[in-house]
């Protein structure tokens, strides 16, 4: 907290605007015979061009070895402390999908799953079932009553859903019932505290339930549950950095952490070309824009290396959009690295390129991994973005006498 008092206290307003462009899972690993991480594969002439003339280095999300979660990543980003204000992702669905939570709501976020004879996970996101799939199926699992609790299911996208527990005396420490693997049983939700048992057997009783309504469903024939949470109290980017911001997002989750601390998220389209045209129209009405890509981080988890490159070059081919506009500040980075190569999200750190024309350029001939290693920023913390996206775009004070 006193990083974010400190910026909080040399933060000032000005007309200058940044855009900080998050491509998730961004960052790879070789692929054996070629010797290439994704990055460093693809064809990136205009990411090549902007590190040229900005600035390059690797960020850490939480630290050195740790592997984040993409709430912990993106908070990060942000400037806040991700151990410090960490938050399940129950909550961020709930609220990038406008869901109305009440005062001790409890929700987790929700994968429809396979399982095969003997109950074991043999897909984690049911074959990506589309949302109508996702929506047709949340409806036989809502509005179930277990003990003193109502359980109200509601479809984000894709096999994605929230489940929300509404009762009294709930508790959100409550632990995952998804494995993050395959070739094993959904877990038990187990309580992390005495006052969490009852919760943890309404939850226990209600994916018990989703398994017999959602046996004849396959693919989709199984729910897992993880990121119980409860909506937080959190500063915001406005009180902060006396910003006005605005996020540019087509996933729930990404959305429903924007809004918590406190951007206005804008309606889009899906696509790269459709985010980056959203930021266009609204430019004149924000001075600092976080833009969410997802494909990358998908291609990774399902080891899909080549659509991982090609996510990555639509990005660089629509770039000129958003470096027409000639922001003060532009950021590109990710939340994480999700290599290709192991299907997960890593621990492996991530590139960071800022470009402004108060910075002193690296020259670097590639936007890449390696590349990266060797320019000015070094190896920095994730938190470090935001204050040097800042003072790049002229809106920090100098803090002493």
């Amino acid at each position: 907290m006193a990083a974010l008092d400190l910026i909080k206290s040399l933060s000032i307003v000005t007309p200058s605007k940044i855009i900080l462009l998050v491509i998730d899972g961004v960052g790879g690993l070789p692929r054996p015979g070629t010797g290439g991480t994704e990055l460093e594969t693809a064809k990136t002439l205009n990411l090549d061009r902007l590190a040229g003339t900005g600035m390059c280095g690797l960020s850490n999300p939480i630290g050195p070895g740790i592997t984040p979660g993409s709430s912990p990543g993106h908070l990060g980003l942000f400037g806040y402390d991700p151990v410090a204000y960490n938050i399940g992702r129950g909550v961020l669905e709930a609220v990038g999908i406008d869901f109305p939570l009440e005062p001790g709501d409890v929700v987790a976020r929700g994968n429809f799953c396979t399982i095969d004879e003997a109950g074991r996970i043999t897909d984690r996101r049911a074959g990506r079932i589309s949302t109508d799939k996702c929506v047709e199926l949340s409806r036989l699992l809502n509005g179930m009553s277990i003990g003193n609790a109502k359980v109200l299911v509601e479809p984000a996208k894709d096999y994605r859903f929230i489940g929300v527990f509404r009762g009294t005396g709930l508790s959100a420490e409550l632990a995952d019932s998804d494995p993050q693997r395959t070739g094993v049983p959904p877990l038990a939700i187990a309580a992390l505290a005495p006052a969490a048992e009852e919760t943890a057997r309404i939850a226990n009783e209600f994916a018990k339930k989703a398994k017999e309504i959602l046996a004849g469903h396959y693919p989709a024939n199984m729910a897992l549950l993880r990121g119980f949470s409860q909506r937080p109290d959190w500063p915001t980017v406005s009180e902060i950095y006396k910003l006005t911001p605005a996020a540019v997002a087509s996933y729930p989750m990404y959305r429903g952490l924007a809004r918590l601390v406190g951007m206005n998220t804008l309606s889009t389209g899906g696509t790269v070309a459709e985010e980056f045209e959203t930021l266009a129209k609204n430019y004149k009405d924000y001075d600092f824009f976080f833009v969410h890509i997802k494909g990358a981080d998908a291609a990774g988890e399902d080891g899909d290396f080549d659509r991982k490159v090609a996510v990555i070059e639509e990005i660089d081919r629509a770039l000129p959009v958003l470096s027409g506009l000639q922001p003060d500040v532009l950021v590109v980075t990710g939340d994480h690295s999700t290599p290709a190569m192991l299907k997960a999200h890593s621990w492996h750190p991530v590139p960071v390129l800022l470009y402004s024309r108060w910075c002193r350029p690296d020259n670097l001939s590639k936007f890449s991994e390696s590349a990266c290693r060797t320019g000015g920023l070094g190896r920095i913390s994730a938190t470090d973005i935001m204050p040097l996206a800042m003072a790049h775009a002229l809106k920090l004070n100098k803090f002493g006498a």
